[in-house]
């Protein structure tokens, strides 16, 4: 038998637990935008890298990662795949031991053939949210990116 505290503490916690509701929603999205760009071989989190490294680069892996608040393990990975690809040029920095990244000529063509598809999921997210929801997440990130200093 489940005693009082246990019930409590259980029914605060699923029933108020933002952790809990924004990894379900990060899942749902992150697999509307996946579904959407598939085509094109390519998933959003790849997608999120290459729009840092067109936006800031030439630029090292590591502020890639803090960019996005991701860890380097996972970053080195995608990197590695998005190198192999063309997506990326990955080269020595000044000092040869620092790694840069750059937008290699496939990832140029990629990101101009992405739009489309990043429309059609957009769209079918900014729908499931609802334009209030939608327009509430965008504040929150901004939010977070400027106490994180990201924007």
């Amino acid at each position: 038998m489940i005693n009082d505290t246990l019930t409590s503490t259980v029914e605060t916690i699923a029933s108020e637990c933002l952790a809990v509701r924004i990894r379900l929603l990060n899942r749902t999205v992150t697999n509307i935008f996946d579904d959407a760009l598939r085509p094109l071989g390519v998933k959003v989190s790849q997608l999120n890298v290459l729009m840092v490294v067109a936006k800031r680069g030439p630029i090292s892996p590591g502020d890639v990662a803090r960019r996005l608040n991701m860890e380097k393990s996972t970053l080195s990975r995608n990197v590695e795949r998005m190198r192999t690809r063309g997506w990326l040029k990955v080269s020595e920095g000044d000092s040869g031991r620092k790694q840069i990244l750059e937008l290699g000529s496939a990832g140029r063509k990629l990101i101009e053939k992405s739009l489309p598809f990043w429309k059609k999921a957009q769209t079918q997210t900014e729908a499931m949210l609802g334009q209030r929801g939608a327009r509430s997440i965008h504040r929150v990130a901004n939010t977070v990116w400027a106490q994180l200093g990201r924007k």
